[in-house]
């Protein structure tokens, strides 16, 4: 599978990612050999980027993924986890998690937190959970409400950290273009991780992130391709950001997997090409929850997709003009 440079760090990422909030138990349960068997078959599939957090599933995606890549060349792939939310043990008989979106017992109570010390914290404790000797990118998780202390005290931390070799790169992760974009003009990071915001559905991120990053040399991952559900298997009461989608983007996911195959294209496949179109992105990143599911995003992404379905789109009025065309795959 391709790697891409991330931006203007060394870190070299494959064009698809594998996204651990489903062995987190992200909405229901995956046992251990099923998370273990996923991380398996994207390897297999030539995955080499994998990318947690501590909010998945109150560690339980980090300790499974860093169980899963143990016995692997620690050198052949990149790994990402975040900073941002910390992990304070709960009083015993608190429940489940299923509020913030995870199948786990709610053994642990996650702590806003963009100070240095945080930070540091935060590092340690995954590195800990994954049992592995090093994180290579580090982003800043969903920092929407913490701007200020994110900008002030968690990316000079980062930085700090990134200067001392113990990271090979920083970002900040969210699913919105805003604040990411201001990350960009204001300081040094070398990746933004983009959910939902640049899809066949959802073009916000080329208002101004995606130009700006090609100009800074930041590099993009962009989640969320499917936005949530929506573009992976279009039907009533299919999901767009994780809500029931509207009818009028029903309609129009209805149309987009029509015209695709008509030109012998799956929906799937093109969702997940789209996002290359702009020379910024690196890489796509597919939350995966099984086997089967690692194998037919490589499978998508793989497959190959003429440019005169991105022309027809346009034509159609399901893209806007001004999109840039997919380069074809590798």
């Amino acid at each position: 599978m391709p790697r891409h440079a991330l931006g203007h760090s060394a870190v070299r990422v494959s064009e698809l990612a594998f996204g651990a909030a489903g062995i987190g138990n992200l909405f229901a349960p995956v046992s251990d050999p099923e998370a273990e068997q996923a991380v398996a078959a994207a390897w297999e599939s030539g995955v080499r980027y994998f990318d947690t957090a501590p909010h998945y599933g109150l560690g339980l995606s980090e300790r499974r993924l860093g169980a899963a890549l143990r016995g692997l060349p620690r050198d052949e792939y990149v790994l990402s986890t975040k900073v941002g939310r910390l992990l304070e043990p709960a009083a015993p008989g608190g429940g489940d998690d299923l509020a913030n979106g995870f199948a786990v017992p709610a053994t642990h109570r996650r702590v806003w937190d963009f100070s240095a010390e945080g930070v540091r914290r935060s590092i340690e404790d995954s590195l800990g959970r994954l049992g592995l000797d090093r994180i290579d990118i580090a982003y800043l998780h969903d920092p929407d409400e913490h701007a200020g202390q994110a900008l002030d005290q968690a990316y000079p931390e980062l930085e700090r950290l990134r200067a001392e070799g113990v990271l090979g790169a920083i970002g900040v992760g969210m699913n919105q273009a805003g604040l990411p974009a201001r990350f960009i003009r204001e300081t040094d990071i070398d990746a933004v991780l983009l959910a939902g915001r640049y899809s066949l559905l959802d073009q916000r991120g080329l208002d101004e992130l995606l130009p700006l990053a090609e100009r800074h040399d930041v590099g993009v991952v962009i989640g969320g391709v499917f936005n949530s559900g929506l573009l992976a298997d279009p039907h009533p009461g299919a999901t767009f950001d994780y809500r029931a989608a509207p009818s009028d983007l029903l309609a129009r996911a209805l149309d987009l997997k029509t015209v695709c195959g008509q030109h012998g294209v799956p929906l799937r496949a093109a969702a997940l090409r789209f996002p290359f179109g702009h020379p910024a992105v690196a890489s796509v990143l597919v939350g995966t929850r099984s086997a089967a599911e690692a194998r037919d995003a490589a499978a998508m992404l793989q497959h190959p997709v003429p440019a005169t379905l991105w022309s027809v789109l346009k034509e159609r009025g399901l893209l806007p003009t001004a999109v840039p065309t997919p380069r074809e795959a590798d």
